[in-house]
């Protein structure tokens, strides 16, 4: 009996053991993320909080959500995928390169029509009887995420053709690589407007808010994140699990993220 006893806490001891031992293994693995452009800062500061808590090292790759979702559907190794629309998190998960029960809708955002700090540009209430086509003078241009991929674009173009101003603007859009990319372009004066999301807008000192585009004129904005298939799953699994705790979700908040 006494012998029984014996070999059950061992065996008990052994699990417990294995189970830290597993949690060390984690802890020590690198966290691989790939998320869109706009939660750079966020998740930036996310993942010094993260690392800081020693759960393991984090290394980011921010681009445009269709580049990283590409670059992901082509084998880059990455172990959590942000997006900032549902499109390119569908189109992984159609070819079974995200893990579908760890995806969880994370975020929303707003769509904001941004001018230099210095424009004259005063506010406008952006609906269908803004004219874009004089806002942005004889050769200027709109600068905004190339709304053939580019999440922020996409969302952009469905409200100004929502709003009957596509038409106005088709033919003057600077298309960029990512919404910074198109943020950078209206600091730099090279754009005398740009179509960004409010997070971008509230990172900059060079840009103001000029107008906000109605939340009805477009489709819901939602950053959807999931594990990567394929990738480190224990080491995915804690630092999704970390953003959905408070200390993330008061830094997404930070930036202005609406947080679901």
């Amino acid at each position: 009996m006494k012998s029984d006893k014996c070999m059950v806490g061992l065996l008990v001891l052994l699990m417990v053991m294995g189970w830290g031992a597993v949690q060390a293994a984690a802890a020590d693995q690198e966290v691989v993320v790939f998320a869109a452009a706009s939660t750079t800062n966020a998740i930036a500061d996310i993942g010094e909080l993260y690392a800081a808590k020693g759960a393991g090292p984090i290394k980011t790759s921010f681009a445009s959500s269709s580049t990283l979702a590409k670059q992901i559907a082509s084998g880059a190794p990455a172990d959590v995928y942000l997006s900032a629309n549902k499109k390119w998190m569908d189109f992984l998960e159609k070819k079974n390169a995200v893990d579908k029960a760890t995806r969880f809708d994370l975020l929303g955002n707003r769509i904001v029509l941004i001018a230099p700090l210095k424009s004259s540009i005063d506010k406008v209430k952006v609906n269908n009887a803004l004219d874009l086509a004089a806002l942005l003078g004889s050769d200027g241009r709109l600068s905004m995420g190339d709304p053939d991929h580019v999440p922020a674009g996409m969302y952009g173009k469905k409200a100004m053709e929502k709003l009957g101003l596509w038409n106005q603007v088709q033919g003057r859009l600077a298309p960029m690589k990512d919404v910074r990319a198109a943020l950078v372009l209206v600091e730099r004066g090279e754009a005398p407007l740009g179509q960004v999301y409010a997070t971008d807008a509230a990172i900059s000192k060079k840009v103001r808010v000029v107008g906000m585009f109605p939340t009805a004129s477009h489709p819901p904005i939602v950053y959807p994140v999931a594990a990567v298939a394929g990738g480190k799953a224990n080491a995915a699994a804690a630092f999704l699990d970390f953003l959905k705790s408070a200390e993330a979700k008061a830094v997404f908040a930070k930036y202005g993220f609406e947080v679901r």
